[in-house]
């Protein structure tokens, strides 16, 4: 039997540290080193913490309620000590260990037990191959996310933290460029647990996790560890011998008060928290009959679905979830923006959707109409009169004929057997109303002409 439990660490969306009014940088690099830095988050002698960040707080508190944890209303700071050159003051400050009450214990997400997830701050950048130090993003803050060992294998493990990470999207919780860490704790039976470290994508977790399964088989751990993977030789090399509590000599902090939550604060929070991906997932499929291939593209991101159940209020489903789903996401892909950086109009959108299905625009010339959507949406039948469905036969007819005077070897290729040619004239018709013939009239005219 396998056992496979997480520690997931991740950096708050937070604009300033912890417990100083610093910038909180992490991640891609924006400030040259040691720049975004004062006595505080420097552990110089006599400089004293600031009070916490009410908004690192506050957002802890969403990510343990979106994890279905209890929330604790009376929290206090630790002092975790180890002597690294990454730590100025000796010891982390950190709402956990032995004598600490997390901000939230005891959820589950996805049929996965929360042990517990608390706040803390991150220490510094060491290089220890030059032994440089960047002090930028000591002190900013950190979630950390401690599962219960309820995995039994890789697999499982990925498609969790994939929900997981999600999820925490549609809170804005977690900086998106830095993504997250995990420590991942993995035993076999009869054997005792070991710790890998500081493990960066979902690949290498997989590879990780499978890696030491297999060791462990073959050599069954007698003593608890902790290792690192290898990811460019696929293995996991021993670090040290696991750690204790009693080894980072847990003791209260006493420059920090007791942080006292309030009810109220907690409810507030918990009004404010979107449908979780998986409930909006649920309701697409049962209530709106989206297929699921569909509806998960719509619940990777909060702003779409959020805007494709405004859309869906008035407008076809089937061709709202086409729009949506291959348009939409087409214009913001070639634009590099997300949703929430444009301004669309959900009826703007459902307008150009009624247009289409009525007959009055091509699906060529809103796709037109869509690209100038960006970044600030119109009413789509302001560009109506220029942009109409031609459907006259006998207007497509002149512009067939003109084609096929133009292009008398794609006439004969086809007229040889060669199909591809005929779509290529179907192009130039196309083209030459400017999008806005009828797509069946012109097929069938032209199969026409052509005889």
């Amino acid at each position: 039997m396998v056992k496979i439990g997480l520690e997931i660490h991740g950096y708050l969306n937070i604009n300033e540290k912890l417990f100083c009014d610093c910038k909180s940088e992490h991640g891609l690099k924006h400030s040259k080193p040691n720049t975004n830095i004062c006595p505080i988050c420097t552990g110089q002698p006599g400089s004293k913490p600031m009070l916490p960040n009410k908004f690192a707080i506050d957002k802890c508190i969403e990510i343990a309620l979106i994890l279905g944890c209890k929330i604790n209303e009376k929290l206090t700071w630790q002092r975790k000590h180890y002597s690294w050159p990454d730590l100025p003051k000796g010891f982390q400050n950190t709402i956990s260990g032995p004598y600490a009450t997390p901000n939230g214990v005891k959820g589950n997400f996805l049929g996965i037990n929360i042990t517990e997830c608390h706040l803390e701050e991150d220490p510094a950048s060491w290089n220890p191959k030059t032994g440089e130090i960047d002090y930028n993003r000591s002190g900013s803050p950190l979630i950390e996310i401690v599962t219960d060992p309820d995995f039994k294998n890789s697999e499982e493990v990925v498609d969790w933290l994939k929900q997981l990470i999600t999820t925490l999207s549609y809170i804005k919780a977690i900086d998106k460029k830095s993504g997250i860490k995990a420590d991942v704790n993995v035993s076999v039976a009869g054997g005792e647990r070991i710790e890998m470290k500081n493990i960066n994508s979902l690949k290498n977790i997989k590879m990780a996790i499978d890696f030491e399964i297999e060791r462990q088989k073959k050599d069954l751990p007698k003593i608890q560890e902790t290792r690192m993977f290898d990811e460019t030789k696929g293995v996991t090399k021993l670090m040290r011998i696991k750690e204790t509590a009693q080894d980072y000599r847990f003791i209260t902090e006493p420059d920090l008060p007791l942080i006292i939550i309030d009810k109220k604060r907690i409810s507030k929070i918990k009004s404010s928290l979107p449908e979780t991906p998986h409930k909006k997932l649920k309701k697409l499929i049962s209530k709106h009959k989206i297929e699921k291939k569909h509806a998960e593209i719509l619940t990777k991101k909060l702003d779409i679905v959020e805007f494709f159940e405004k859309v869906i209020e008035k407008a076809n489903p089937k061709l709202a979830v086409r729009w949506v789903t291959e348009e939409l996401l087409r214009v913001l892909n070639y634009v590099k923006k997300e949703m929430e950086e444009v301004n669309i109009d959900p009826y703007n959108f459902i307008e150009l959707l009624d247009l289409i299905e009525s007959g009055a625009l091509t699906e060529l010339k809103a796709k037109d109409i869509l690209n100038e959507f960006i970044p600030n949406s119109f009413s789509p039948k302001t560009k109506l009169k220029a942009h109409s469905k031609i459907s006259s036969e006998d207007e497509i007819g002149k512009f067939i004929r003109e084609v096929i005077k133009n292009n008398i070897k794609a006439v004969k290729d086809f007229r040889l057997g060669k199909k591809e040619s005929f779509n290529f004239l179907i192009g130039q018709v196309m083209k030459l109303s400017d999008k806005r013939a009828d797509f069946k009239k012109v097929k069938d005219l032209l199969l026409e002409e052509l005889g």
